[in-house]
């Protein structure tokens, strides 16, 4: 079999799956990537790479940016499969995310191939991250922006055969139309790496995120630090995560939403007790979380983070937002502890009561909840192979005339339905 992966920062989500097909012998994988950002990532042995460049910033009215920046995207995306093409290389399933215009115009050029998206996540004005932090209210014009947002994405899905949500609530953000067309199967969790170990050391308190901004509730965070620090004056908090924007409004240049909330609880804190540690290798990242007492994950009603799956799976003991990312995977009391995302007050009540209890068994239930349903090896890659294998079956019946497979026969890969 041929399969293609095209992901400007590849292999993304797709490290695992790419790894596990380029391992079979007979298999050709090629992946396709943005030049710049594939020379910061890990190779995948047996995946052979090619890279595109990016597009030139767009000029003129911003509002329009994010069609006219897919587009071109998608024909440097084009122009690049278009040399695989004359190469001889014609893929059986291509996969790609449904953002940044990758997905524009490859079913044009590959007609027979299966395009499978990973669909991470619509835009929507209400019920989603949007004017959910009244604190960095949108502008009209923002909330009018997501319907251009949204156009490269509803392009994408026209020109695809299938998608794949990573978890049930991004998977609702999708009209039920398009969602009618998507799996709900997570990337997975490597859980025989992503382990406990030794268990915690003092009351480290830790929280990790990317980039350290809004969107991931670090201001709220770093508001309950003075009380968390009243109430546990022994306790050390330990924050990881880069001082970029991935999702939030924009800082003036050369701001930085730590320097913003460190001068806010300025006098407030013994930051003495505070580690900023940025950016860590991931081993380093794990060995935290295997030390952490006490986690705290805090998000907007968006994507859900990986970090969240492996501080569990680590075993952590987590402290998360009432958000419905966070609430599809902690059960209240049970494998986690839930509290208002906007409360700083009850973050450090909450994480004070963590501290003071026996979290063995939940600690155990929050482990054992990602080995049930986010298993890399035992439970995601399987379901992801078993739809691949579902989409290349359904084009060999297209192929000699049969028809394609009913909808109805995937929904048993619908976990957890």
């Amino acid at each position: 079999m041929r399969y293609l992966f095209v992901h400007q920062n590849f292999p993304g989500q797709y490290r695992h799956i790419a790894a596990h097909y380029a391992s079979q012998n007979g298999n050709q994988v090629v992946a396709l990537g943005e030049k710049a950002n594939l020379l910061r990532q890990p190779r995948i042995p047996g995946v052979h790479l090619f890279g595109y460049e990016a597009p030139e910033p767009e000029k003129g009215d911003p509002f329009d940016a994010p069609v006219l920046k897919a587009i071109h995207r998608g024909k440097r995306v084009a122009a690049a499969a278009s040399h695989l093409k004359r190469k001889g290389f014609f893929p059986d399933v291509i996969f790609t995310h449904i953002g940044w215009g990758e997905a524009l115009f490859l079913k044009d050029l590959f007609p027979k191939a299966r395009i499978l998206l990973y669909c991470e996540f619509f835009y929507r004005a209400r019920g989603s991250d949007m004017a959910f932090d009244p604190e960095f209210p949108p502008s009209a014009e923002k909330v009018l922006r997501l319907r251009v947002m949204n156009a490269p994405v509803l392009m994408s899905l026209d020109a695809s055969d299938w998608g794949m949500a990573p978890t049930r609530w991004q998977h609702k953000q999708f009209s039920p139309s398009h969602a009618a067309r998507m799996s709900v199967i997570h990337d997975g969790i490597d859980t025989d790496l992503v382990k406990p170990g030794s268990g915690p050391e003092g009351e480290l308190i830790t929280y990790v995120a990317r980039n350290l901004e809004p969107y991931r509730g670090f201001h709220i965070f770093m508001r309950a630090i003075p009380e968390i620090q009243k109430r546990r004056p022994n306790a050390r908090i330990a924050i990881i995560g880069g001082d970029e924007v991935s999702y939030s409004p924009r800082l003036p240049e050369g701001q930085t939403y730590r320097e913003r909330f460190l001068r806010e609880i300025d006098g407030k804190a013994d930051l003495s007790r505070v580690s900023f540690m940025g950016k860590l290798p991931y081993a380093a990242y794990l060995d935290v979380l295997r030390k952490s007492s006490v986690h705290v994950h805090m998000t907007y009603p968006f994507v859900l983070s990986w970090s969240l799956l492996e501080a569990m799976s680590a075993g952590c003991l987590v402290v998360g937002s009432r958000t419905p990312p966070v609430e599809e995977v902690i059960r209240d009391g049970e494998n986690g502890l839930l509290v208002d995302f906007f409360s700083p007050q009850g973050i450090a009540a909450r994480v004070d009561q963590a501290l003071s209890m026996d979290s063995t068994l939940i600690r155990q239930r929050a482990r054992a909840a990602v080995i049930e349903n986010y298993d890399l090896k035992r439970v995601c890659l399987p379901k992801q192979l078993h739809l691949v294998g579902w989409l290349t079956a359904s084009q060999e019946k297209l192929n000699r005339g049969q028809g394609g497979v009913r909808v109805q026969n995937v929904d048993a890969l619908q976990p957890n339905a």
